[in-house]
């Protein structure tokens, strides 16, 4: 049996020219953003989707998380199950031509990630949003908004996976590891990018001895510093 190998090989090239053209800053041009916005991106167990949906409540800002995974779906026309299976998940090649050959439902790569940057930058030319994970700090222009990373020593996020969630520590620990390497998968694939980087953000917070409460003023305070020429900052109480 002849195989023609061209869409495949047109499929990886057009995937490789997507995350190339991730891998760039988009126009930085303030006429395209009504409003600064906030991304955050998170370890899990270091407490970032609370911490993000409190920063979000004190601002009054929209909390943006699982209504990207709602408009892709709707978008591709896809049960949302389905984008819920690849979301914030690296694919291999591979798997992504199996499973587009043999589910006539799977979103493949290029097709994800298009309708995911489609969905952040309206998001982030409205404004007003905090906008949790995704690589939303390397698919918006970097200058527009606060892109903070929320991080916690392995033992800590595990005693919290433990305390809050109720798993067992061997639970825990197969957990926080399983979605670690999705997440940084996720952002070296599609984005070609290094999450762990420091440069990447404005702001690296530790939460090891830090409240939701005290880690959201100290992002707020941040917010306000950068963008000190365009809002107007309340009186805070530290």
């Amino acid at each position: 049996m002849t195989v023609d190998v061209y869409p495949f090989l047109n499929k990886l090239f057009n995937f490789r020219q997507l995350g190339k053209k991730l891998g760039k800053s988009h126009s930085d041009d303030p006429k395209l953003y009504q409003y600064p916005y906030i991304t955050v991106a998170r370890e899990p167990g270091s407490g970032g989707r609370p911490i993000a949906k409190a920063v979000a409540k004190e601002l009054g800002y929209e909390f943006v998380d699982k209504q990207i995974v709602n408009e892709i779906a709707r978008s591709v026309e896809r049960r949302r199950g389905i984008i819920e299976e690849v979301d914030e998940k690296g694919r291999t090649m591979m798997e992504d031509i199996v499973h587009s050959v043999l589910n006539p439902e799977y979103v493949d790569n290029n097709l994800y990630m298009t309708e995911l940057c489609k969905i952040i930058l309206a998001y982030a030319f409205k404004g007003k949003v905090v906008i949790l994970g995704r690589g939303a700090n390397f698919i918006t222009p970097f200058a527009r908004g606060l892109h903070v990373s929320i991080t916690a020593p392995y033992a800590v996020r595990v005693k919290r996976a433990i305390d809050y969630e109720g798993f067992s520590e061997r639970k825990a620990k197969r957990m926080i590891t399983k979605v670690e390497k999705e997440r940084r998968d996720f952002i070296m694939q599609y984005i070609q990018r290094d999450s762990s980087k420091v440069n990447s953000y404005d702001l690296t917070l530790n939460t090891t001895s830090y409240e939701v409460d005290e880690a959201r003023d100290v992002i707020i305070k941040a917010f306000y510093k950068k963008f000190s020429h365009t809002l107007k900052e309340p009186k805070f109480h530290f």
